[in-house]
């Protein structure tokens, strides 16, 4: 069991992985991992040291990689991630959040959250008379997708494109979505697109991310055109993919524990939706971990982590941290407190679009607890093949449609 390989996609599309982490936790949390290739890196599993390294930036260092590949930049995917905020240290990192941080102020998400409720509405008025779907692409996925559009400005007939693209880049281990040659692919084609939108804004400003940030780009402290693209791809994969998973992972934990359905769906208040969307955030850990590069040396738990080691921060086991949470596998939509690291565990890299998340979460299941009755499953749920993403990519459910309600 402590001897699985952490870097096979199929540890974790069998769901194998939470039970090597209970093991790690309990035995071994600050544990030396060699793969079958004989790739070698710590893995953090306890909830307190991924708070560590993610408040520890200048020991912990993301610029070498933030998945298990380091970064090259001769190639297309290490540029990609070189540029991408998870890939950065200050005070490139600083400058750059600081630019794109513009775009998820409090205002542009006040501005966009009735269209989103109307959205979610929608979504779930399309689908509710047929009392069957697949739940990952007919509801899970749609909400994540129009949200990121209209933050981006991407027209309707365009957004279908951007669901493919993310597939594939997500997929990259899933022979469904096309392996490696379909996300190069998907990448060169995102970016070109990125490049087109930024022309068109700079000729037609409009109140969105990109008009805001190509705006920018006309002072001292703007991006520039690779780094633009490159930060389209992280909000269509990253703000996207995430919070489609998190809604999938919520939607299967509620029909798996019917009980905690039914006592939302008898008192659904403000609060309640908003502690039941913590848990699901919890429950989820979309993200598997992210990893960092150790600078010094640094004694943890009677272990050294050597200057220049890998050191992976699996958000995935500090979620189920028992010194952390109460019956950490059970599924407690009224848990407070709940201080998940789903975003990070804090720091500088603590995710950006964390409160559109939780907004896209408080919307569609508020929608879906009220409406919907009777909810289970209707086939397999099918999980990606991916040692980064936590993913469900197909969910068959079925509902009593008699029982449907009309919107709240």
């Amino acid at each position: 069991m402590q001897d699985s390989d952490l870097l096979s996609p199929d540890v974790f599309r069998d769901q194998r992985h939470h039970e090597v982490f209970e093991y790690l936790r309990e035995h071994d949390p600050v544990h030396w991992h060699t793969d079958s290739a004989g790739v070698g890196f710590w893995c953090l599993t306890k909830h307190a040291d991924v708070q560590m390294a993610s408040r520890e930036p200048e020991t912990f260092v993301s610029g070498a990689g933030f998945t298990l590949v380091d970064i090259d930049p001769e190639n297309l995917q290490g540029m990609m991630m070189q540029q991408m905020l998870p890939g950065m240290d200050r005070p490139q990192h600083t400058r750059h959040r600081r630019i794109v941080s513009r775009g998820f102020s409090p205002r542009t998400l006040r501005m966009i959250e009735d269209h989103l409720a109307l959205k979610a509405k929608t979504i779930v008025d399309r689908v509710v008379g047929r009392g069957s779907c697949d739940f990952v692409t007919d509801i899970a996925a749609e909400l994540p997708l129009q949200a990121i559009a209209e933050l981006v400005g991407v027209p309707e007939e365009d957004r279908r494109k951007i669901f493919e693209w993310g597939n594939a880049m997500t997929g990259i281990d899933d022979p469904e979505f096309g392996g490696g040659r379909e996300a190069n692919h998907a990448a060169v084609e995102m970016m070109a697109y990125a490049d087109e939108l930024r022309r068109s804004r700079e000729a037609h400003p409009r109140d969105d991310i990109i008009t805001t940030l190509t705006g920018a780009t006309d002072g001292a402290d703007g991006l520039s055109d690779a780094e633009l693209a490159v930060f389209f791809i992280l909000l269509v994969v990253a703000g996207n993919e995430t919070t489609r998973n998190a809604t999938a992972h919520g939607m299967r934990a509620l029909i798996e524990h019917p009980a905690a359905l039914e006592r939302l769906q008898a008192d659904l208040t403000p609060d309640r939706i908003g502690r039941a969307v913590e848990e699901i955030l919890r429950w989820a850990s979309p993200i598997l971990y992210f990893r960092r590069t150790a600078t010094r040396d640094v004694e943890l738990r009677g272990q050294t982590i050597r200057a220049g080691d890998r050191v992976v921060l699996w958000y995935a086991s500090a979620n189920r941290d028992a010194e952390v949470f109460t019956d950490p596998f059970q599924f407690d939509p009224d848990r407070a407190p709940n201080d998940h690291v789903t975003f990070g565990g804090g720091g500088p890299h603590f995710c950006l679009g964390a409160n559109l998340a939780r907004m896209e979460l408080r919307l569609i299941f508020t929608e879906l607890i009220t409406r919907l009755r009777g909810v289970e499953f209707d086939g397999q749920v099918e999980m990606l093949r991916s040692n980064f993403v936590g993913s469900i990519k197909h969910m068959p459910v079925r509902w009593d449609p008699d029982k449907a309600l009309a919107s709240p």
